[in-house]
């Protein structure tokens, strides 16, 4: 039986022309700047958002944290959407490892106002920590895949200046975001002080993520990275399948798009399921349970018997995520799957 896993677009495994690159990659040590694959990929990586300078990191987890430590202090205040990953995810680093303040803003699928932001805002004064920071999360991951646009973000961080703050994008997705709604990255990194991307969704490499930034806060950055651990030795091995990403993979997340919607209009047409197809922007669909006496964790256990896997993702809610490897065909044995169970 074919295993259809729509887990999530980590799942991605690299393509032969990726695994070519790392076996011919040439290496140095990264720690002392001197691996030339790793070099060049942040040359692109800074090229590509029209940034000064960018960063290699292991994982996403860790580029939101770099980037927090080098935006903040101790005591510093940061501005997060309730459900974002950074919030929700990522073990609690923002408090545990940085010692900042979360400050939640309940977000419509993910996106909250310039509005919202000016509400939160405390000031500044003695009694109350040290408004610093504000984090937007592009593409929404717990809002479906939820995309910002750039007027969107231009707007927030109008707003944030106003206020004394800075501004941080993760975009473990934003290559998703920008090729759904047609737009460089460029228009992203122009209005704020940091972005982070993943190499390994959507990108299918292996591993790794970049920070993009100005030149003084990468530098800073650099330090944290290698504070945390994250300083590595021949790291070209790593970047050497994300100069192949960014070279060939960010168009083709657009059939990654297609093949959610269609997914999501198909899904939606199965008595006992409710998907809100219009949501679909980018590559997740979520799916609400409508059927009494079934729970995410049990439509899970049955969709695996059936060879496809899904992620439980609330009281009533299970998320599907596509990517290479997704083929139209595993679409439409989903959503037949799927319709035969509903009815069982």
């Amino acid at each position: 039986m074919k295993v259809i896993d729509l887990r999530s677009d980590t799942v991605t495994l690299p393509t032969k022309e990726m695994m070519d690159a790392i076996a011919q990659a040439e290496l140095g040590d990264d720690v002392s700047r001197e691996d030339p694959t790793v070099n060049k990929l942040q040359e692109m990586a800074a090229k590509k958002f029209g940034a000064e300078a960018s960063l290699l990191v292991p994982s996403g987890t860790m580029a939101n944290l770099v980037s927090v430590m080098t935006h903040c202090v101790r005591g510093d205040e940061i501005y997060l959407e309730s459900e974002s990953h950074i919030y929700y995810y990522e073990v609690g680093g923002l408090s545990a490892v940085v010692g900042a303040l979360p400050r939640l803003i309940k977000g419509d699928r993910g996106i909250f106002t310039p509005e919202q932001l000016r509400s939160a805002y405390r000031g500044r004064e003695m009694h109350l920590p040290n408004p610093k920071l504000v984090c937007l999360e592009n593409t929404h991951n717990r809002g479906g895949g939820s995309v910002w646009t750039p007027k969107q973000v231009e707007e927030m961080t109008v707003a944030a200046r106003e206020l004394g703050l800075k501004v941080h994008i993760d975009g473990a997705r934003i290559f998703n975001a920008a090729v759904a709604l047609g737009v460089d990255v460029k228009e992203y990194m122009k209005h704020v002080d940091s972005v982070s991307f993943c190499l390994s969704k959507g990108l299918s490499c292996p591993v790794g993520s970049l920070i993009v930034g100005g030149r003084d806060f990468i530098k800073k950055a650099e330090k944290n990275r290698k504070m945390v651990g994250g300083g590595m030795r021949q790291a070209g091995i790593i970047a050497a399948p994300g100069i192949v990403a960014l070279e060939h993979m960010v168009d083709r997340l657009e059939e990654d798009h297609e093949n959610a919607k269609a997914l999501a209009k198909g899904l939606s047409q199965i008595d006992g399921l409710d998907v809100q197809v219009q949501n679909v922007e980018t590559n997740i669909v979520i799916l609400r349970i409508l059927k009494k006496g079934l729970s995410p964790d049990d439509l899970v256990t049955r969709l695996k018997r059936r060879g496809i896997l899904a992620s439980s993702f609330g009281p009533d809610l299970v998320r599907l995520v596509t990517h290479r490897g997704i083929t139209i065909g595993d679409i439409d044995t989903v959503i037949e799957q799927t319709e035969t169970l509903m009815k069982a």
